[in-house]
């Protein structure tokens, strides 16, 4: 008989080994490996984008509670896990400062290459929750001009997506992938929207693949409708398009949010779940294992540079371009990566 809670942890997600060994018996398994047979007799899962669990994994198992260590849960049967009484929770907002830092040297690379000024430029910012909002604390300290458009939040000075479409330089992506709801936002970056972009921008996807559809971003480019587009979510990733990667101006393995401070939230918010869910006493449990961020101060002009230089966005591309094929890989294996706090003299 078991007497002991049972545990699964996905084997990529850091700063966690040890933690829960104390109070519960934990298994490490790749992604690939969370199969029926293995998650019959475990009462919790610890997972992350690449583990779906749905009826498939789930319907024949013990599990009561599920953590996924991301701010996406797209993985996750929701109508499933209620009905079956799955308990289940996501890191809302663990890497949404990781996600601002991978868009603003998105915007830095792109401001270096066109010769441009970001000060003088408009960002849109589609999806205003925990990232969104990093994104526009970021755009503010670059001086850039924002449009903000959420179609889930009722704000004064929102504006509508032809808004953004007609009056932004730059449009980026932070919604979740729905596709059944009133608000859908499945290829809400699509033929309509691109063929209503004004001003020529560049699109910039960190939030999931099927947010943009990749067959009318091509279109886009190639018509002149969009100047160029930064991936990091893929349709069908980790399959990628050759033909999408080759056109991207940046491309990503779906890593915008995998600063070493992102994953240690999000490590911290799914123990700090199972704990509270269980009883197991880890509710205050924080990662300690990272020092203190940096924090550094520069004048506006020299802002991009500084922030290109803290996070060079083009040796990431540069990894994709060489081994497509390693999409996964290089996830699993990311370098680490620290964020920084930034102000303006």
């Amino acid at each position: 008989m078991k007497t002991k809670l049972r545990i699964l942890v996905d084997n990529c997600i850091p700063f966690i080994r040890g933690v829960l060994e104390p109070v519960a018996d934990v298994c490490y398994l790749s992604a690939v490996d969370f199969t029926p047979d293995a998650v019959a007799t475990a009462d919790a899962l610890i997972v992350r984008t690449r583990t779906r669990c749905d009826a498939a994994l789930l319907a024949a198992s013990s599990v009561r509670f599920v953590a996924t260590a991301t701010i996406g849960f797209d993985h996750i049967d929701v109508d499933f896990c209620r009905d079956k009484g799955i308990a289940w929770t996501n890191a809302a907002g663990c890497n949404a400062t990781s996600v601002a830092q991978y868009v603003a040297s998105a915007l830095s690379a792109w401001a270096q290459r066109a010769h441009i000024d970001l000060c003088s430029k408009t960002l849109g910012v589609v999806g205003v929750g925990h990232v969104g909002s990093a994104v526009c604390d970021v755009a503010k300290l670059l001086g850039m001009k924002l449009l903000c458009n959420d179609p889930l939040r009722s704000e004064p000075d929102f504006v509508s997506l032809d808004e953004v479409a007609a009056c932004a330089d730059v449009v980026t992506f932070h919604t979740p992938l729905t596709y059944d709801s009133l608000w859908a936002t499945y290829h809400l970056a699509g033929a309509d929207f691109f063929s209503r972009c004004a001003r020529n921008p560049l699109i910039i996807n960190a939030a999931r693949g099927g947010v943009v559809d990749e067959r009318a971003l091509m279109a886009a480019k190639f018509s002149g409708c969009i100047a160029d587009f930064v991936l990091d979510c893929w349709e069908g990733e980790p399959h990628i398009t050759p033909d999408v990667l080759q056109a991207a101006f940046i491309a990503t393995p779906h890593i915008a949010g995998y600063s070493a401070d992102g994953k240690a939230n999000a490590t911290t918010m799914a123990v700090r779940a199972v704990s509270r869910f269980f009883g197991l006493g880890l509710d205050h449990f924080v990662v300690d294992a990272l020092p203190p961020k940096q924090v550094c101060s520069c004048s506006r002009a020299a802002l991009p540079l500084r922030m290109l230089a803290n996070y060079d966005i083009m040796a990431d591309d540069a990894r994709l371009r060489r081994e497509p094929t390693a999409f996964e890989q290089q996830r699993s294996r990311y370098p680490v990566r620290r964020e920084v706090v930034w102000s303006v003299e």
